[in-house]
């Protein structure tokens, strides 16, 4: 339990409001993409509140979710609060959507296997003993929006941590890019000569920028994409797209250039160290953010380049819905906690905020406790006397 609020005094009552744990059960299902994920969320669900939950961690990073189990066991997390169980995703997600005990579910991963979680709790409805509480955080296609008005170099920085950092492999990655064309000569210099910069190897050596994708699943996704901006005839290949498997799954950092901004690549989330950029006529960037903000389904991370403050401005007037965290003149990745609590909107989640100091509320079953100091003299109101 964590502490009361305390509502308007009055002096003939007491007030007070007390966040309890569920007397449910929850289930925290996260990616691989980092143990901050896999660690913060099962243990944000239960001892800051009293419950008790599954932890299904990702197939793909099974080993350091283990550690960070015990790590938190042996701080004193007691034995049964939080239960770590690896398992076929299906048979884990057949299984706890059809438990009568279901208070809530915490997920990371797919739209499709968020919705298709959704489903079978609708459809279970009548089973549970409360009604479970949904977070999801799922994909993103995230943009970078850049006015002829911005920082070149401070564009050209933010965009290669933002794009390739961790491989690409962050739900909030830049992976769309709109330039002035007036700007796009000298931006795409500077892109392209800080990608051969890039070194890509052992992520034990420090030194290195990116290293393998996540699995042979991944590499095979990303790589029919690199042959998809090979075979179109509205992308050009400018930076990378070469891929190996040999030894380890490496990406090139790689960015396109499209003449098409509706091209699909403009359009589905991709994971992966691959950035499109369209040059879009300086006079019509009114129509660009509109375009941006209409273009994808999510609405996850978004930025904003400009010096100009009314451009600011306007630009987040036009996409104040296409990102649940919104940079301006930063990239598009790297939210802090409590200072950027993150999470998106439309298909890329239920943007209830990680990090804030709402998210923990979301799994508590609050009571409201009022205790009168005034004895009851009459049932009957003051207007009713004669």
């Amino acid at each position: 339990m964590i502490g009361p609020f305390k509502p308007y005094p009055s002096p003939s009552q007491g007030n007070v409001v007390l966040w309890k744990p569920s007397d449910t059960a929850m289930l925290s299902s996260t990616l691989w993409f980092c143990i901050a994920i896999g660690q913060f969320k099962p243990y944000y669900l239960s001892p800051s509140q009293g419950n008790v939950v599954l932890w299904k961690p990702s197939d793909t990073a099974m080993l350091s979710s283990w550690i960070a189990y015990n790590v938190m066991r042996e701080a004193g997390v007691p034995e049964g609060v939080i239960n770590f169980v690896p398992a076929d995703g299906p048979t884990f997600g057949d299984t706890i959507t059809g438990s009568p005990h279901l208070a809530g579910i915490n997920f990371t991963g797919s739209v499709q296997t968020f919705q298709h979680l959704w489903r079978q709790v609708g459809q279970n409805l009548g089973l549970y003993k409360t009604f479970p509480r949904m977070v999801g955080e799922c994909g993103g296609k995230n943009y970078h929006f850049v006015h002829s008005s911005a920082d070149l170099e401070s564009v050209a920085n933010g965009t290669i941590r933002s794009a390739f950092e961790y491989g690409g492999q962050k739900c909030s990655a830049c992976s769309r890019m709109y330039v002035p064309s007036s700007m796009w000569p000298k931006l795409k210099d500077e892109l392209v000569s800080r990608v051969k910069e890039v070194k890509m190897g052992d992520a034990d050596d420090f030194t290195t920028f990116i290293s393998a994708v996540i699995d042979d699943k991944s590499f095979g996704r990303i790589k029919n994409w690199l042959d998809h901006a090979r075979s179109s005839s509205n992308l050009k290949v400018i930076a990378g797209g070469n891929c190996d498997d040999s030894r380890g799954y490496f990406v090139e950092p790689t960015i396109i250039e499209t003449s098409d901004p509706k091209e699909k690549i403009m359009q589905e989330e991709i994971f992966g160290p691959v950035l499109t950029v369209y040059p879009y006529p300086d006079e019509k960037y009114r129509e660009v953010l509109e375009m941006v903000n209409e273009t994808s389904p999510f609405g996850l991370t978004g930025a904003v380049f400009a010096q100009d403050a009314n451009v600011v401005k306007e630009a987040h007037e036009i996409l104040k819905m296409s990102a649940g965290n919104f940079y301006i003149n930063d990239k598009s990745t790297g939210s802090v906690v409590m200072q950027q609590p993150f999470g998106g909107a439309r298909l890329s989640g239920t943007n209830d905020k990680a990090g804030g100091p709402h998210y923990v509320l979301k799994f508590c079953s609050p009571q409201a406790i009022k205790e009168s100091h005034v004895p009851l003299t009459d049932w009957k109101y003051d207007n009713m006397q004669a």
